[in-house]
């Protein structure tokens, strides 16, 4: 054990400053009525001290806790592999940190997590939530009503019930996946598969959504289901080549699942592009250029995303309103995605 110095108090920021406490607890909990003469001196003073506000003390001023929840409505080992989850949450902190706010990541594993995060986000630990990768049936939209926290959401809301005023941020998946698909087209390909993402999720709708706007009369055979992981595409590119082995092309409804049908195409001697061209979705870096040959596919800036997210939440947060999408009205944004093509196709 070592002998640490007292932390600076109030009382001696105040005679650093030759102010009173009352106009030193105003300046540090973010309150008005301060000359800016007197404001310069109790800052310098506190950097000279040392001193950090109390954060029970501050937000019984501001009404702020300055923490942001951050629900991911998946199980930790599923968070900690994807690097889709790793590009969002970093953006969100890089948005979060510039705004001098705490994030808080809270996971689910199952329904009593659900139950768990709802009493979190009511018991007003936090300023609010940003939430994203919800299922069709998960209850954490409703919990979130309950509680009453400014929200915004990663993804198209896909359940039932009253979505006026939300909030949300997207990317264009059904543009995306009618991009790539219309470039396997245009490539000579005519029986062009594509391989799901989980469907109780809206993105993965949408992709296959996307994918049908331009493959209308495709063989319904050519879509295998999936769950937006290499091991899920795997699964789904046998059943591929089991039931339709003259495919010629495969849309992947992300980079991860691309990933492993590549490796099963290539146990089962089909060369990537030349007898089955190969395109993912998400452009993560990580996977796409180190997949051999390195994956074309359809960028969304995953990154951006979280920033967007975050930047409507603490707007909304400081005006004292709830979340504004672009225009300053309650409104989805959804950002444009681009083909990258590399060798795969």
């Amino acid at each position: 054990m070592t002998d640490t110095a007292p932390r600076p108090t109030l009382e001696a920021v105040a005679a650093r400053a030759g102010v009173s406490r009352a106009t030193v607890s105003r300046v540090v909990n973010g309150g008005d009525g301060v000359r800016d003469i007197l404001v310069e001196r109790v800052r310098k003073a506190v950097e000279e001290l040392g001193y950090v506000p109390n954060q029970a003390a501050r937000s019984l001023v501001t009404r702020r806790h300055d923490a942001i929840a951050v629900v991911v409505a998946e199980p930790e080992t599923r968070v900690f592999a994807d690097p889709f989850f790793a590009h969002q949450l970093r953006g969100i902190s890089k948005e979060l940190t510039a705004h001098d706010n705490q994030l808080v990541l809270l996971l689910t594993e199952g329904r009593d997590d659900h139950a768990r995060v709802g009493r979190y986000l009511a018991g007003g630990h936090v300023d609010g939530a940003l939430v994203f990768s919800l299922h069709l049936d998960d209850p954490l939209p409703e919990l979130i009503q309950r509680a009453g926290v400014p929200t915004v959401f990663g993804g198209r809301p896909g359940w039932s019930g009253d979505r006026r005023g939300v909030v949300y941020v997207d990317s264009d998946n059904r543009g995306g996946a009618r991009d790539a698909v219309r470039h396997l087209a245009g490539l000579g390909r005519t029986r062009i598969a594509h391989i799901t993402g989980a469907l109780d999720q809206t993105s993965a709708v949408d992709r296959l959504d996307g994918y049908r706007d331009v493959m209308v009369d495709a063989d319904p055979r050519l879509i295998a289901e999936a769950d937006f992981t290499p091991a899920g595409g795997e699964r789904a590119m046998r059943e591929l080549l089991g039931r339709c082995p003259d495919l010629d092309a495969v849309f992947a409804a992300n980079d991860l699942t691309a990933s492993g049908a590549l490796r099963v195409l290539r146990e089962a001697g089909r060369r990537v592009p030349d007898d089955v061209a190969l395109i993912g979705f998400d452009d993560m870096l990580p996977v796409a250029e180190q997949t051999d040959p390195p994956l074309t596919t359809v960028r969304q800036d995953i990154e951006e995303m979280g920033r967007l997210m975050a930047r409507l939440l603490l707007r909304g947060l400081d005006r004292g309103t709830p979340p504004e999408g672009v225009g300053g009205t309650p409104s989805s944004v959804v950002l444009p995605t681009t083909l990258v093509r590399r060798v795969s196709a």
